[in-house]
C-alpha cells in the first residue's frame, strides 16, 4: 500500500458518486424485497447526502471565486474554465435532486404522473448535450453530462411505460439503454485488443502499458456486469424469472464496486469545489499535516520467511539473528576482505 500514490491518484468526486449510488442500490433492492420497512426518504438518503455535499462545495467555491477578483478578470484562464465547469456540474446536480425528490414523493403518495417526475431529468438530458459540446471545446471531462445526454430517450420511454401510456414489454422499453450498452461493449472490446497490442510492443514504456491494462480491466469490470444487469432486470420486470431484487441488482453492485476501486486511480477533479484551488492531494496534506509523515512510506507484503533489511550493507538478514551474530557476520566479512589473495595482472602486450 502506497499512501502517497493512492492519495495523488484519488478522484474524490467519483468516489463520492459511486459510493452513494452503491449504498442507494443496496437499500433500494432490500426495500423492494421487503427485507427492510423504512421510509422511502431513508432509501434516498445516500443520494441526498451526495447532492448536499455538492451544493455546499459549489456554494463555497462561488464565495471564494467572488473573493478573488483577478480570477474574474481573466488573469488565470484555466481556473476560470474550471469554475464554469463547476457551475455546469452544480446545475445538473440540482436538476437530479429535483428529479429524486419528485420520484421519492411519488413513491410515498403516488399523486403525480411519472412523466411529471421525469420532466426535470429530461430537461437535464437536453441541456447536457450543450454541456458536452462546451466540454469538448474546452478540453474538459464530461462523464455525468454524457450519461444524461445519451440516455435522453430512455428517460422518456420509462415514464410512458410506468404511466401505462404504452403497452410495450420491458425489453422494448430498454432499447435505448441496449444501444448505449452495446456501444460501450464495442469500446470495451477495442480497449482489450488495444491493450494486447500495447503489451506486446517493446517500444512502449511500462507506465503506458499499466495505463492501458487498467483501462481494459476497468471497462470490462463495469460494462459486462451492466449488460448482465440489464438482461436480468428486463426478464424480472416481464415476470419471466423469479428472483429477489438483491440478486437482480448484484451485477449492478459489482459494476459500482469496480468503479469505486477505479476512483482511487482516476486522476483529475475540479479544483474549485469547496474553493480549495489546488490538487486534492495537496489540500489533504496541508489540512492534515500528520499525513505528511506517512505520505512517503510504502508497505509491501513480506515473503514467507521473516527477513529484515540491513540498510548499511544492503543485505537481508533473518529476524531471529541477534546483534552478536550480526557483528560476527560483519567481522567475518571484513576478515575475508582483508585476506583476499593478490593476483598479478598479466598484460598481453608485455614481452615474453
Amino acid at each position: 500500500m502506497n499512501l502517497n500514490l493512492n492519495l495523488n491518484n484519488l478522484n474524490p468526486g467519483k468516489l463520492l458518486v459511486n459510493t452513494s449510488l452503491f449504498t442507494f442500490v443496496v437499500l433500494f433492492a432490500l426495500k423492494l424485497d421487503k427485507t427492510i420497512h423504512c421510509d422511502w426518504n431513508i432509501i434516498f438518503l445516500p443520494l441526498y447526502i451526495w447532492k448536499a455535499i455538492v451544493l455546499i462545495g459549489g456554494f463555497i467555491g462561488i464565495l471564494v471565486f467572488c473573493k478573488y477578483p483577478h480570477y474574474r478578470n481573466g488573469a488565470d484562464p484555466d481556473s476560470y474554465i474550471q469554475f464554469k465547469a463547476m457551475l455546469i456540474s452544480l446545475s445538473l446536480h440540482m436538476i437530479l435532486l429535483m428529479f429524486e425528490i419528485l420520484v421519492c414523493d411519488n413513491l410515498i403518495y403516488g399523486r403525480h404522473f411519472w412523466l411529471v417526475c421525469f420532466s426535470p431529468i429530461i430537461f437535464g438530458s437536453i441541456a447536457s448535450i450543450r454541456a458536452c459540446v462546451w466540454s469538448v471545446k474546452h478540453d474538459r471531462s464530461f462523464e455525468l453530462e454524457l450519461f444524461l445526454a445519451v440516455n435522453a430517450l430512455q428517460f422518456i420511454s420509462l415514464p410512458l411505460k410506468l404511466d401505462n401510456f404504452v403497452n410495450w414489454n420491458w425489453e422494448v422499453v430498454f432499447v435505448p439503454m441496449w444501444i448505449v450498452v452495446c456501444l460501450c461493449l464495442v469500446s470495451c472490446i477495442y480497449n482489450i485488443i488495444f491493450c494486447g497490442i500495447i503489451m506486446r510492443t517493446p517500444e512502449i514504456s511500462m507506465q503506458q502499458k499499466k495505463s492501458a491494462l487498467h483501462n481494459a480491466i476497468g471497462n470490462t469490470c463495469s460494462v459486462v456486469p451492466l449488460l448482465c444487469f440489464q438482461v436480468i432486470i428486463a426478464d424480472k420486470l416481464d415476470q419471466t424469472i423469479k428472483m429477489n431484487y438483491i440478486f437482480v441488482f448484484s451485477p449492478l453492485l459489482l459494476a459500482l464496486l469496480s468503479l469505486i476501486i477505479l476512483s482511487f486511480c482516476a486522476k483529475g477533479g475540479n479544483k474549485w469545489w469547496f474553493g480549495i484551488r489546488k490538487n486534492f492531494y495537496q489540500f489533504i496534506l496541508s489540512f492534515l499535516p500528520f499525513l505528511q509523515e506517512y505520505g512517503n512510506i510504502s508497505y509491501r507484503p513480506e515473503s514467507n520467511q521473516s527477513n529484515s533489511y540491513n540498510a548499511e550493507n544492503g543485505q537481508t538478514v533473518p529476524l531471529d539473528y541477534d546483534e552478536d551474530h550480526l557483528e560476527e557476520r560483519r567481522g567475518h566479512k571484513k576478515i575475508n576482505e582483508n585476506f583476499k589473495p593478490v593476483v598479478a595482472i598479466n598484460n598481453i602486450y608485455s614481452p615474453d
